[in-house]
C-alpha cells in the first residue's frame, strides 16, 4: 500500500555521492530511532518512510523526510 508511505527519489552525480547521502540518512535515522527503507543505485537513492506500528504515516515520518531533504544538498 504505497498510498500510506512517503517515497522520494534523489539524484546524484555518482555512486559515491549517493552512498555519502545514504550514510547521512543512516545517521539521521539512528538519531531519530526511525529507520526508512533505502535503495541505492548509481546516481540514485530512493527512500521510503512509514510507521509500522500505526500502519501508515506519523508525524515522525514527515520530520525525518524533511531532515533527509536537508541532508541531500
Amino acid at each position: 500500500m504505497l498510498e500510506h508511505r512517503l517515497r522520494k527519489a534523489y539524484a546524484f552525480p555518482s555512486f559515491a555521492a549517493g552512498l555519502a547521502f545514504v550514510n547521512k540518512v543512516g545517521a539521521i535515522a539512528d538519531a531519530e530511532d526511525h529507520h526508512p527503507d533505502v535503495m541505492l543505485s548509481w546516481g540514485r537513492v530512493v527512500i521510503e518512510l512509514w510507521t509500522h506500528t500505526v500502519g501508515g504515516l506519523s508525524e515522525n515520518d514527515f520530520i525525518c523526510a524533511a531532515k533527509f531533504d536537508r541532508a541531500s544538498v
